[in-house]
Order: structure tokens, then C-alpha cells, then sequence
């Protein structure tokens, strides 16, 4: 699999290479500059890439538009985004798209390789991943959460992290059929209409993202 990092922070950026490398990735490219990044994307046109938000020359968003304008470009490209911190704007603009293929992990989660290394290969088969940080700091509001059961709150969770049906049920322990009747619940209360698409699932999260 041919992947692309985005990272100024040299250490890290050699750090993220040899992680890859050592599980079969193929690191085709490296960029340390915003300025580079889109014109990278679309060029290299990597199977995944991996990339900061906060590059030179500002460190504020530059990632993040450069990933947002090479995706106009090439739908669907798929790109996991890393973050210090858990800034909502940065997750909902990268995910508020409907081709899929995107991730917004906290730095932190390079840490645990092999959850890592599972976001990458879901990023690149077209799913979503967002990191459960940002779910559970937003499920701390209580204001947000009058509708919504403690059991739902858990499905959310683990719809967050890029999860199937099957896979939440083995989770909870309860029924694949339980699963979906929570799912429903959560798609109705926060006013989500059917949709031939997982991507309602992305939308459940950004409901709370964007609030």
C-alpha cells in the first residue's frame, strides 16, 4: 500500500516511516510544507496519506486545506488527518464530505500501533474514522445529551471509531439486530433521514461536532 506522510516535525516524520514500513506500507513521500502538500496529493496520488494539520508556514490549518483542496480534485483520495488537540472545526470540515475515506485521529494514537495501523487500512478502503476522543469529550456536555440513552451514547462511541454493526453487537454483547434498532433510534432523534449510504453513520458524530 503507497503512502504519503505529511509532517514537519522531523522525529516524528522518520518515526511515522519506519512504524509503516515495518507493516508493509510503502512510504512513496514525505512533505514537511503546507505549501507542498496539495500539489503533492494530487500528484502522488498515494492510496492513503497521513497527515498533520498544523504545518509550516503559519501552523494553523494548512494540512487540512491542503487535504480538503486535493480532494476536490480527486474525490475520495483517502487521507487520515492527525491532531494535537481535539479542535472540532478541523474534524467536521475534513468529514462533512460524503466520499468517505477520511480519519481524524489525536496524535496520541500513533502510541498504539496497532489501532493505528487499523485506521489507516479502514481510511484506505474507503471508511471513516474518527478518533473516540472527540466523541467522548463532546458526550461529556450534558446539555447534548437529553435525547440521547446511555446504551445510544456507546453505539455513537463505537460508530466513531469506523465499526460495523457486527462488530459494535460483539462489542456490547447484545444482538446485531439490537445494533441497528440503537442506530435508528440515534438517526431519528438527531434528525437524519434515510440514506442508501453509511455515510448517515458520519453524520450521527458531526450532529454533535457541529453543536
Amino acid at each position: 500500500m503507497r503512502v504519503l506522510i505529511a509532517e514537519d516535525q522531523l522525529l516524528l516524520r522518520d518515526g511515522l516511516t519506519r512504524m509503516l514500513t515495518a507493516h508493509g506500507f510503502d512510504v512513496v513521500a514525505t512533505v514537511d510544507d503546507g505549501s507542498q502538500l496539495a500539489e503533492a496529493l494530487v500528484s502522488v496520488r498515494p492510496d492513503v496519506a497521513v497527515v498533520d494539520v498544523r504545518l509550516p508556514p503559519s501552523f494553523t490549518d494548512e494540512g487540512l486545506r491542503a487535504t480538503i483542496a486535493a480532494r476536490r480534485e480527486v474525490p475520495g483520495l483517502p487521507v487520515l488527518i492527525l491532531s494535537q488537540y481535539v479542535e472540532r472545526l478541523y474534524a467536521r470540515e475534513l468529514l462533512s464530505g460524503s466520499t468517505g475515506a477520511v480519519g481524524y485521529l489525536l496524535k496520541d494514537r500513533v502510541g498504539d500501533v496497532r489501532q493505528f495501523i487499523d485506521a489507516i487500512h479502514q481510511v484506505a478502503a474507503g471508511g471513516t474514522v474518527i478518533d473516540p476522543e472527540v466523541v467522548a469529550q463532546l458526550l461529556r456536555q450534558p446539555d447534548k445529551l437529553a435525547a440521547i440513552t446511555p446504551r445510544e451514547q456507546d453505539v455513537l462511541r463505537l460508530m466513531a471509531e469506523g465499526r460495523s454493526n457486527a462488530a459494535i453487537a460483539a462489542r456490547m454483547v447484545i444482538t446485531e439486530k439490537a445494533v441497528s434498532n440503537r442506530i435508528n433510534a440515534l438517526f431519528a432523534k438527531l434528525g437524519l433521514p434515510p440514506s442508501g449510504s453509511d455515510h448517515r453513520r458520519v453524520l450521527a458524530v458531526l450532529t454533535y461536532l457541529d453543536q
